[in-house]
C-alpha cells in the first residue's frame, strides 16, 4: 500500500499516520520529521530546513526530494510506504511521480484530510511537545497530567515555535496557495480521497479504511 497524506497544519495527519501505518504495517515517512531530528542533531540539513520551518514557509524543492527519494529506496518501503508532509506542491508530485515510475511503481491512494481556518488555528495553539522524547500533548483535548510536564517520561513540554500563531497563519496561506493545486492534480489522476477533519478520530480512519479495503 503506497499512500500520501494531505492536510493543512493541525489537520491530525500525524495522528492518522499512526494508525494507518499500524493497521497497514508499512513505514510512516514524515518529512517534518525528519527536518526537526536533523534540527535538534544540528546537521546542515537542519540548519538550512530551520531557516524556512521557523518563518513557516516551505523547504525547497530540491532538499525535500532528495531526501524522500533516499528514503523510498530504503528495503523497509518494498511492501509500501505512507508519505506525510511531501509532497507539498505540483512539482513535488510530479518529481514523486517520476521516481514512482524509474522503479514501475505508483500510488494506490492520496488521503486529503480537510479542516477549516478556525478550527486549525485551535489545535495548533493548544499544542504542546515534549523537549526530550517528542510526545505530543494539546491543553485543552489531550492535556497532560500535570501542566508543563509530559506524562511519559517527565520531560518540559513546549510551544514549537512553528504552532504559534502569527507561523500558523502563515503556514496556512503558504499551504492554500502552493498544496491545494497539488489536491487538483491528484483528483485529475483518480487518487483523491477527501475526509471531513473535523470529525473524531476514529471516524476519519473509518472513512479512510472503507475506501482503501474498496
Amino acid at each position: 500500500m503506497r499512500l500520501v497524506l494531505l492536510g493543512p497544519p493541525g489537520a491530525g495527519k500525524g495522528t492518522q499516520a499512526s494508525v494507518i501505518v499500524r493497521e497497514y504495517n508499512i513505514p510512516h515517512i514524515s518529512t517534518g520529521d525528519i527536518f526537526r531530528d536533523n534540527i535538534k542533531r544540528g546537521t546542515e540539513l537542519g540548519k538550512k530546513a530551520k531557516e524556512y520551518m521557523d518563518k513557516g514557509l516551505l523547504v525547497p524543492d530540491d532538499l525535500v526530494v532528495s531526501i524522500v527519494r533516499d528514503r523510498i529506496a530504503e528495503a523497509d518501503c518494498k511492501g509500501g510506504f505512507l508519505l506525510d508532509g511531501f509532497p507539498r506542491t505540483v512539482s513535488q508530485g510530479e518529481a514523486l511521480d517520476e521516481e514512482l515510475e524509474r522503479i514501475s511503481l505508483g500510488l494506490d491512494k492520496v488521503i486529503n484530510i480537510d479542516v477549516e481556518k478556525e478550527i486549525l488555528l485551535q489545535r495548533a495553539m493548544g499544542r504542546r511537545v515534549c523537549r526530550d522524547c517528542g510526545a505530543t500533548y494539546h491543553v485543552e483535548f489531550s492535556p497532560p497530567k500535570e501542566e508543563g510536564i509530559c506524562d511519559t517520561c517527565n520531560g518540559e513540554l513546549f510551544q514549537r515555535e512553528d504552532d504559534k500563531v502569527e507561523t500558523v497563519e502563515q503556514r496556512i496561506k503558504v499551504y492554500n496557495e502552493q498544496t491545494e493545486p497539488l489536491i487538483d492534480y491528484y483528483t485529475r489522476k483518480g487518487l483523491i480521497l477527501n475526509v471531513d477533519g473535523s470529525k473524531s478520530i476514529d471516524e476519519i480512519f473509518e472513512k479512510i479504511s472503507q475506501s482503501l479495503q474498496g
